[in-house]
């Protein structure tokens, strides 16, 4: 369970978050919405302290992550950024660095074959031996969420994790992380720009609108009244096979 407590974080003058706040619970998927600008992706780099906040707290299971040390926070939490550097390593070397925590004299048996694991899990293993510059952007994204997996994070936090991807591979990665979640009690935090994926495949949906948690709850907050308030565009909410389809009005 992770724990959201009136973080605030500002660049200089500037306010991107004023007091966000919300709990999600293991195995739990949860959206992070919201129009660009408002400090979607900010919160999730303050979760796993890239950015420190300027006041509030973050609880992994009832602790501060400020009072954990670099490694500790590394075995419980996972990130996967929007863009991603590129380095001269292989696929395998890339994802065998999410074991890095763990490893202390050496890689063990344990860390070869959590690696071999995940990445038969996501259908990497005709490019282990490629390198990371010759991969294309969607290729990249699966491979750093492939080093993310081998963490076995208690926390997975993606930054839009289907940006680079084409329809077919933006449903099998987020139903493979929805499976993740579910089945290894995994807390997923999801920030995206499509309401429809979201509703697809989150359990929970945060909408943050000038810098504090505008709503925060299950499917039913996904309105017509919510994405008017927050994006500023009519939206009609259609049922679909049982689903809730949201409609932009042209």
């Amino acid at each position: 369970m992770i724990e959201v407590r009136d973080v605030c974080f500002s660049y200089g003058r500037h306010d991107v978050l004023k007091g966000v706040s919300f709990r999600a619970e293991s195995g739990e998927c949860v959206g992070i919405l919201g129009n660009n600008g408002a400090g979607k992706s900010t919160l999730v780099t303050c979760m796993n302290r890239i950015r420190v906040s300027s006041s509030g707290s973050v609880l992994l299971d009832g602790k501060n992550i400020a009072d954990m040390s670099r490694n500790e926070l590394a075995r419980s939490v996972a990130y996967v950024a929007q863009k991603n550097e590129m380095s001269h390593s292989t696929v395998y070397d890339c994802v065998l660095l999410g074991r890095k925590p763990y490893i202390r004299w050496g890689v063990s048996t344990e860390d070869l074959q959590l690696c071999d694991q995940v990445i038969s899990l996501l259908g990497l293993q005709e490019m282990v031996l490629r390198r990371l510059e010759e991969l294309s952007g969607g290729e990249l994204q699966k491979v750093m969420l492939a080093r993310a997996l081998v963490q076995q994070p208690k926390v997975l936090l993606l930054d839009e994790p289907t940006s680079n991807l084409d329809p077919k591979n933006q449903y099998e990665m987020l139903s493979l992380v929805q499976s993740v979640a579910r089945e290894r009690g995994v807390t997923v935090l999801i920030v995206i720009h499509d309401l429809n994926l979201a509703l697809r495949y989150c359990d929970r949906f945060l909408f943050l609108k000038d810098g504090v948690t505008y709503r925060y709850g299950n499917a039913d907050i996904v309105t017509p009244g919510t994405i008017e308030e927050v994006y500023g565009v009519k939206a009609d909410i259609l049922s679909v096979r049982d689903r809730k389809i949201v409609v932009i009005d042209g």
